[in-house]
């Protein structure tokens, strides 16, 4: 029986990934990390939103089981909405909190 050595290349590559600290100087780098960004302000506005009652069933209109379950997309889509708009300023703080740990110049 002869074994055969595994089809891999000699060395091992690092996966890439769009927010590692050596492509976070690059526009594909940024980009990745801004996404980022908007989608934790996104997400954050969600849980605000939900907390406030967007969604919810209101009493006027008999409301319903499928409204019910309906109430956390319409929240998600507001919050879409908000952060396409601009936001709340969240995710630039983030972008540039990121990109600053990025660069290694994390204050910590």
């Amino acid at each position: 029986m002869t074994i055969t050595p595994p089809l891999l290349p000699d060395s091992p590559q690092p996966a890439r990934h769009p927010a590692r600290p050596d492509r976070a100087g690059s526009e594909e780098g940024h980009a990745a990390l801004r996404r980022s960004a908007r989608d934790l302000e996104a997400r954050f506005l969600s849980e605000m939103l939900k907390a406030a009652g967007v969604g919810e069933p209101r009493d006027t209109f008999g409301g319903g089981a499928g409204e019910e379950q309906f109430a956390s997309f319409v929240a998600r889509f507001h919050a879409e909405a908000l952060t396409e708009r601009g936001g709340i300023g969240l995710s630039k703080a983030i972008f540039d909190a990121l990109v600053e740990r990025a660069d290694g110049h994390d204050s910590r």
